[in-house]
């Protein structure tokens, strides 16, 4: 952070706003789509023409989340969708992006068809698996690599260190899908990522009520220029309103994030070795295969999302996630609100989640009311 000043201070002040003409403590909102030129024709702000590129709300949480995240820049879009698209969009035909083989589902799915149009190599790695990592990239020319940690729905923790290392070795630059982490409990860009990637739906916004997507760029080089293009071309850019919004959540990110991490530790600790609970798989647990890299790596917390096998296969696990009555049984993570959703069941038959395995996005609710609640929905048979 700048100076001396905390992430909480940032972030509860919005990133020091305040109007000097009123004296306002909350930002407005400029829906303003064009912008006026003077009698001599010059602009009024020289860098502001039209609003597909240039959003004044937009720049204030694209600062807020440059500090945070320690980048040279930083970018909002439409949706996460839009800003990771944005950003493998800029490979060429002939490159070679490796990917992570358990990673956002949507993004895996676009990735195959995208990569398969254009002529771009895609190979997958084991996330779980350092050795794997090395030999996929190390196999062929690579220009991309792609870690998601925590990785969902099966919270693998990549070493973003020993990836960066690794990319950085064989010419290749990495992009960090930090979104489960956030920026409060791990910085990739200062272990050495050269992009990093919110879904800022998630934890940033925290409220349910926003899309939205960040890119933040360790340096402003060609990838990132292309990657700015790509979302003024294409229209992309995070709206007013939604980008006043997801300013507004993050003021109280470091609470909720806070909250959701003791939250997730206790119902985790709670239901390991429980009757019925065949695994509970958190990186806050010492059973965790990557647990010490994540106490490396996760400072303040081990994030808010855990999965959970349980005893009796896919039909015992669609009865019990039935029976939850505080859990809403919604897809997406990272609001107030705890949601729980039978990952596999969603994606459909190829995929790589287990049948058993139900996906916990813990909120800010009493974690008693919410270990009560999964308790009752496994008893009653």
């Amino acid at each position: 952070m700048a100076g001396n000043t905390r992430t909480e201070t940032l972030l509860a002040q919005a990133g020091h706003y305040l109007d000097k003409e009123t004296g306002a403590v909350v930002p407005s909102i400029q829906p303003s789509t064009t912008f006026a030129r003077d009698e001599q024709g010059e602009l009024y702000d020289k860098d502001r023409i039209y609003a597909r590129d240039k959003s004044v709300n937009a720049e204030m949480a694209e600062a807020v989340l440059c500090e945070l995240e320690a980048g040279a820049s930083c970018k909002l879009f439409a949706s996460g969708m839009a800003a990771a698209t944005a950003l493998v969009q800029t490979l060429r035909p002939g490159n070679r992006l490796v990917a992570p083989s358990v990673m956002y589902w949507s993004l895996r799915a676009w990735l195959i068809s995208f990569c398969a149009d254009w002529n771009i190599e895609l190979a997958f790695y084991d996330p779980s698996d350092e050795a794997d990592m090395d030999r996929v990239v190390k196999a062929q020319a690579t220009d991309m690599l792609w870690v998601e940690t925590p990785a969902n729905p099966t919270w693998q923790v990549v070493d973003i260190k020993r990836a960066a290392d690794l990319a950085h070795g064989v010419g290749a630059q990495l992009v960090v899908d930090s979104t489960v982490a956030t920026p409060l409990l791990t910085r990739p860009i200062e272990l050495g990522a050269d992009y990093v990637f919110h879904s800022a739906t998630k934890y940033i916004n925290g409220h349910s009520d926003v899309v939205a997507g960040a890119l933040i760029t360790a340096k402003e080089d060609d990838r990132w220029a292309k990657a700015c293009a790509i979302r003024a071309q294409h229209g992309g850019i995070l709206g007013p309103f939604e980008s006043w919004l997801l300013l507004r959540g993050m003021r109280t990110m470091h609470v909720r994030v806070e909250r959701a991490c003791e939250n997730a530790l206790a119902f985790a600790q709670h239901f390991e070795g429980y009757p019925g609970v065949s695994e509970v798989i958190y990186p806050g647990l010492s059973s965790h295969p990557q647990h010490e890299i994540a106490v490396r790596q996760m400072q303040g917390g081990f994030g808010g999302m855990l999965s959970i096998r349980f005893d009796g296969g896919v039909e015992r696990t669609a009865q019990i996630i039935g029976r939850l009555k505080h859990f809403l049984r919604a897809t997406s993570l990272g609001g107030v609100e705890s949601l729980v959703e039978h990952r596999a069941l969603i994606e459909g038959p190829d995929s790589p989640v287990p049948d058993d395995l139900l996906r916990f996005s813990m909120g800010i609710e009493h974690v008693g009311d919410l270990i009560q609640d999964l308790e009752q929905a496994i008893k009653a048979e």
